[in-house]
C-alpha cells in the first residue's frame, strides 16, 4: 500500500477493463504491443495481498459478510473504489481488509488473486502480505498461515502460479506492529515465505527505527525488501539500504534525484519495484510524461516494473508493461528484457530463474518469427 494521497476520480475499472490512462496515452506503435506482452510470461515482485482484491473477488467476500459496509455487485465496487483523498483511500482499503474474517477468507482471496495472475501469464509472484492486520483482527495466527499456504500449493497445482510471500510491517501502525510481523514471520513462518518489508506511509515513519527487526528477519534467512523513495527523497532509500540491508527497494523513484545513489544502485545490482501507474494515482508523480523510470533506466539501474494494488489503481502487470513499455520506447525485445530483470530481481533459486528466463527466449523467438 502506497503513502501519499489520491488524487480525485482514482478508481477500479470492472475486471477485464484494466488499461489505464497512462497506457491509453501510448501512441499506436506501442499498443501494438499489447498482443506480445499479454502472452509474456513474467514475473512480480511488488504487489499486495489485500490490494489485489479484485472487484469480484470483494464482491464475493462482502456477499459472505453482508453487515460490512462493502458493496456487493462489482458495477457498485466501481464507484466505491474512487477515492477522494489518501484518508479515504485509507477508509476503503481497511474496509476491505475487515470482509477477511475467517482463515477461509483469507484462502479465497489468495487463491483467487493466482487465479488472475494466470490470466496475466505471471508465472511467479512475490506477494506482499500484512498479516498484523489479520491476525488483529482476531483471525487465529496458524489457521492464517495454513490459509496462505494451502491457497498457494493448491493455485501451483491449478494454474502453475509460483507464489512467494513478503511479510511486511504496517510502518504507521509503529512498534507493536513491528514486533508482531517479526514473531509471526519468525515462530510461525511458512514454507512459501522468502522475505520481509515494511510498507504504508514513509512521511513520518522513518526507515532506522525498524533495523533491529531487519537485522533478526535476515539473521533468519530472509531477504530484506523494504519500501523508500516513494514519497520521499533518496535519503529514505540510503536508508533502507545503510540500516535495513536493503536488497531490493520497494518503489525507491526518488533514487533518481541522487546520482551518487543511482551509481551505487546500478553497480550493486540493488534493484528497484517501479510501479508506474501507482506512482502517478498516489502522485507521488505528476504525470506520467515526468515518471523518472527512464532516468533509472539510463544510469543503468536494474529496474522491474510491477502493479502495486493493481484492482485499487486501475491496472494490472499487462498494462504495466505497457505503460513501461512507451516510456521507455522499447520493442518487443526490450520488452522481454524488462521480464527478465524481474526474474533476476527475484527470491527463485537459479534453477527456476533459468527455466523462466528460457521460457521468456522461446516465447519472444517464436513470437518474432511469425
Amino acid at each position: 500500500m502506497s503513502g501519499t494521497a489520491l488524487g480525485r476520480g482514482t478508481s477500479c475499472p470492472a475486471d477485464g477493463d484494466t488499461l489505464s490512462a497512462a497506457a491509453q496515452h501510448a501512441e499506436d506503435p506501442m499498443t501494438d504491443l499489447l498482443p506480445f506482452i499479454a502472452g509474456l510470461p513474467k514475473a512480480e515482485l511488488h504487489v499486495h495481498h489485500v490490494g489485489s482484491a479484485s472487484p469480484r473477488i470483494v464482491s464475493e467476500l462482502a456477499a459472505r459478510h453482508p453487515s460490512s459496509k462493502v458493496p456487493t455487485s462489482p458495477e457498485a465496487l466501481a464507484d466505491y473504489f474512487v477515492f477522494t483523498d489518501f484518508a479515504h483511500f485509507i477508509d476503503v482499503y481497511l474496509s476491505v481488509v475487515d470482509l477477511l474474517r475467517t482463515p477461509e477468507d483469507v484462502r479465497l482471496l489468495t487463491f483467487e488473486i493466482a487465479r488472475d495472475m494466470a490470466r496475466q501469464n505471471i508465472r511467479y509472484a512475490e506477494l506482499t502480505i500484512t498479516p498484523f492486520s489479520s491476525t488483529r483482527r482476531g483471525i487465529p495466527e496458524k489457521a492464517f498461515m495454513e490459509a496462505i499456504e494451502d491457497a498457494r500449493k493448491s493455485a501451483e497445482a491449478e494454474f502453475g502460479v509460483v507464489l512467494r510471500w513478503c511479510f511486511d510491517i504496517p510502518g504507521e501502525a509503529g512498534m507493536e506492529a513491528a514486533d508482531e510481523t517479526l514473531r509471526l514471520a519468525v515462530d510461525l513462518r511458512p514454507e512459501g515465505l522468502v522475505s520481509f518489508g515494511l510498507g504504508g506511509p514513509e512521511i513520518g515513519v522513518p526507515r532506522p527505527q525498524f533495523k533491529p527487526h531487519f537485522d533478526r528477519a535476515v539473521a533468519e534467512g530472509l531477504h530484506s525488501v523494504p519500501h523508500a523513495g516513494e514519497t520521499t527523497g533518496p535519503g529514505t532509500v540510503w536508508d533502507a539500504l545503510r540500516e535495513l540491508s536493503a536488497e531490493r527497494i520497494g518503489h525507491g523513484i526518488s533514487s533518481a534525484q541522487d546520482v551518487e545513489l543511482m551509481a551505487y544502485l546500478a553497480e550493486n545490482r540493488v534493484p528497484l519495484e517501479v510501479c508506474p501507474t501507482s506512482n502517478i494515482a498516489t502522485r507521488a508523480v505528476t504525470d506520467i510524461e515526468l515518471h523518472p523510470i527512464r532516468t533509472l533506466v539510463s544510469a543503468g539501474v536494474l529496474v522491474t516494473v510491477n502493479s502495486d494494488d493493481p484492482p485499487m489503481f486501475g491496472t494490472d502487470l499487462n498494462n504495466e508493461y505497457a505503460v513501461a513499455a512507451r516510456l521507455l520506447e522499447l520493442d518487443e525485445r526490450g520488452v522481454a528484457g524488462l521480464a527478465k530483470n524481474a526474474v533476476e530481481a527475484s527470491f527463485l533459486d537459479r534453477a527456476g530463474k533459468d527455466r523462466l528466463n528460457a521460457e521468456i527466449d522461446t516465447y519472444t523467438a517464436q513470437w518474432l518469427s511469425k
